[in-house]
């Protein structure tokens, strides 16, 4: 069970567990999805449409921008920046589900409400994710820059990169887009958590007694339909603040289409409303579906794995 469950029977993981499980989900997880998260920000970072009909356009589809990035860059591109995302993954993880335990614990001693209500949840699931991204937010942004640039690069290595960020932008340059991030991950976190603990709910009420025995494929599922679910819904945050965190970093950008400067937030919306339209909101929404399914359903599928290991190491021990 992801958060604080009274009824629970019996597990007692302590709070490391927590975070070591929490931490292990997004290492392997990130290690199996970086060559989707690369062609979603690449699609993202596009100005031109997502069509084979406009001729400026460097990426028209997953599989042809798969084949093009192998084609330029080598496999090692899939890649590109894995060190930096690596050590997002590890920390958010870690972070994000032991805030998420303590906050729903929290609930559950001040009884207000009842610590598996899809609503306390919700609000668990996004603080947890804002805590989280306070904490990684700069490792998030040097991923992107690595993950955007292509051949020459710009940066070297990640020390390069963060010596060149810090004496030619500054230090907040390591906190650019934290503003949509935070408005973008709260829902989307919160819509994860509360819709994996709904979903599993109905697979329980569903599936029949003797299909209910493979609680991993449950959680992988479960994890999955909530993954697609929380990504649709907040997709036009994400894609703001992959725009504004290569901001400053346009000359890199060159080889791969049309760049625009963005004030903020606001302006960011309205430029992409004006240029690209309203589909614009939504490029590269179908690797991002595909890469939430496959992420979200991984991390809670090994986190639960994770946390029933611990589990029954104690039992046997005991």
């Amino acid at each position: 069970m992801v958060g604080y469950d009274p009824k629970a029977d019996g597990r007692n993981i302590s709070n490391f567990e927590v975070a070591v499980a929490g931490s292990v989900s997004g290492l392997v997880t990130r290690a199996l999805i970086s060559p989707l998260d690369i062609i979603k920000i690449r699609f993202q970072l596009q100005i031109e449409r997502l069509s084979c009909s406009d001729p400026n356009a460097k990426y028209h589809g997953i599989l042809q921008a798969g084949r093009q990035i192998l084609q330029e860059e080598g496999p090692t591109a899939f890649w590109k920046g894995h060190i930096p995302a690596q050590l997002l993954s590890i920390g958010y993880g870690a972070v994000q589900f032991l805030s998420f335990e303590l906050l729903t614990e929290l609930v559950h001693r001040a009884s207000v409400h009842d610590a598996r209500d899809f609503s306390v949840h919700f609000v668990c699931g996004g603080l947890s994710a804002c805590v989280a991204t306070l904490a990684v937010h700069p490792v998030d942004v040097l991923r992107t820059r690595f993950a955007a640039q292509g051949e020459p690069r710009v940066y070297k290595s990640l020390r390069d990169a963060v010596v060149t960020m810090y004496r030619t932008e500054g230090p907040l340059v390591f906190y650019k887009g934290l503003n949509p991030t935070l408005l973008a991950i709260f829902p989307y976190a919160g819509f994860q958590f509360s819709f994996y603990s709904s979903l599993k709910h109905a697979y329980e009420w569903v599936m029949p007694a003797e299909g209910r025995k493979d609680g991993n494929l449950k959680n992988l599922l479960c994890g999955s339909g909530a993954g697609v679910i929380s990504k649709t819904l907040t997709y036009p945050l994400d894609l703001f603040k992959k725009r504004l965190q290569v901001g400053g970093f346009e000359q890199a950008r060159a080889a791969f289409g049309q760049v625009r400067s963005y004030k903020g937030l606001l302006d960011c919306a309205k430029q992409v409303l004006r240029e690209e339209g309203a589909q614009g909101f939504f490029k590269g929404l179908s690797p991002s579906l595909l890469k939430a399914a496959l992420s979200t359903g991984f991390v809670f599928f090994w986190y639960e794995l994770f946390c029933n290991l611990f589990h029954h190491m104690k039992k046997a021990d005991s």
